[in-house]
């Protein structure tokens, strides 16, 4: 029979590996834990990187396009307008804009260019010779190529102007429907553009560019064509090249 010391010694080196499993078994569920919590924060990184490329808060779905990077444009917060337009047909007067802006009953305006000056975020946005604006002091971030339903800030917009954007912009009492046929136009080339309501202008249309604009006081089905001729004529011609603004 084996002696009381020896099963004490037994005992023990049976409790010290007992203890040595489970502190095995603890450390193995400690790594897992550490795995899932790595691949769950990679997973969050990817996550915001993507939202970040996309749009960020502003980011959008349907046929807003918007083209949010974080940092380098912003949407101001505004909402965007993931309205899929109505589609119609460009007629001929979309090649000449002088005639397009006649037949339509509306004004291309051509104003004194008021300076590119970079302001800092504590500067207030400055009052704007023209509404639409065309150029001016402005933010170093410019506003982010899309649609939206809110109006983005002035400062960022003028930005974008400044990198060659063309900015449809209307009243938001006109109706749906002409609202959906803008969109339309919008929607057929959105490349480097930009449409959302501004209700501080005297116009029910108007499209900027830098330095130029088209004003028209009443909507009417030959609008559309204006707004393309103006498209065509001044889209990507601003002082700064439109490729160093993402879109």
């Amino acid at each position: 029979m084996a002696s009381r010391k020896e099963q004490k010694e037994r005992l023990k080196a049976e409790r010290l590996e007992a203890e040595a499993q489970t502190k095995s078994a603890d450390r193995r569920k400690r790594l897992v834990g550490l795995g899932i919590a790595a691949v769950l924060g990679l997973a969050l990184v990817a996550v915001i990187a993507v939202v970040a490329l996309s749009g960020g808060s502003g980011s959008s779905s349907g046929c807003a396009h918007i083209v949010n990077v974080g940092g380098a444009t912003t949407t101001g917060r505004a909402k965007p307008d993931d309205r899929c337009g109505t589609k119609t047909t460009a007629g001929a007067l979309v090649t000449n804009l002088d005639e397009a802006a006649k037949a339509a009953h509306c004004q291309v305006v051509h104003p004194k260019d008021e300076g590119n000056t970079h302001l800092t975020p504590k500067q207030p946005t400055p009052h704007y010779k023209t509404n639409p604006p065309t150029s001016g002091s402005h933010d170093p971030i410019p506003g982010a190529d899309g649609g939206y339903a809110t109006t983005p800030p002035f400062r960022n917009f003028v930005h974008s102007l400044e990198h060659g954007r063309v900015e449809i912009q209307y009243s938001s009492k006109l109706p749906a429907a002409d609202q959906l046929k803008l969109k339309g136009v919008f929607d057929e080339s959105f490349q480097d553009m930009m449409i959302f309501p501004n209700n501080t202008m005297r116009y029910q249309v108007a499209v900027a560019a830098w330095d130029h604009y088209l004003g028209c006081p009443r909507y009417s089905d030959q609008v559309l064509d204006a707004v393309r001729a103006f498209r065509e004529t001044y889209r990507d011609q601003g002082p700064e090249s439109p490729a160093s603004q993402p879109g």
